[in-house]
């Protein structure tokens, strides 16, 4: 389970979708959220948008890995059952979540969870990147800077940190850590049948 976060305007979503194009055996974990769903969204691509009843009973019903209640009322939790099929299918599966969100998959997998920190640059380009967005009024910018300097005072809660100065470094990055990961000698299934065949034949 490979966590990706970075504060609002870091580059996680991007990298993370750059990151499953380029690597076949990646897949992302979506959510299940109670918010209403935005123009351009797609059921079980962006979200999974359900009532809060429904969230509710997913929770109490423990098919939840995590959720949380955010700042707007609605509440945003990852469904257990896809991400263990796909890590049961051989496949890496990529989580674009917070800092909260990375604690609690710790707590409960933390011997499966490998964990990025994406930080700007600067101050003034993470501005800059999210008033380029042209997307957000004044007022949700500046909340969303308040929510990133809340982000980024917990980046020591994760095992490597980038500073995404030049996007495709910062992606070449996280496929190292990715690949130096799948290579720990406690990630590889039947690695000693592997090695009993390198064994020397007997001699006749």
């Amino acid at each position: 389970m490979l966590v990706l976060a970075s504060p609002p305007g870091g580059g996680k979503t991007t990298i993370t979708r750059e990151l499953m194009r380029l690597d076949p055996m990646t897949t992302l974990s979506v959510s299940a959220t109670t918010r209403e769903k935005r123009p351009g969204e797609v059921e079980g691509q962006h979200y999974f948008f359900v009532s809060h009843g429904e969230f509710q009973q997913m929770v109490d019903r423990g098919e939840m890995l995590e959720h949380a209640l955010v700042y707007n009322g609605n509440m945003y939790g990852i469904p257990r059952e896809p991400v263990e099929t796909a890590l049961a299918e051989g496949r890496d599966v990529l989580f674009d979540i917070d800092w909260q969100g990375n604690r609690r998959l710790n707590e409960i997998a933390k011997n499966d969870v490998v964990s990025i920190f994406m930080l700007p640059p600067s101050w003034d380009e993470l501005e800059k990147r999210l008033h380029g967005r042209a997307q957000d009024s004044a007022e949700e910018i500046i909340r969303r800077l308040g929510m990133a300097q809340d982000e980024i005072s917990h980046y020591d809660e994760f095992q490597y940190v980038i500073v995404n100065n030049d996007l495709t470094d910062s992606i070449a990055c996280v496929r190292g850590i990715l690949e130096a990961e799948r290579a720990k000698r406690h990630r590889l299934l039947n690695v000693q049948d592997f090695v009993d065949t390198l064994e020397p034949s007997a001699k006749k």
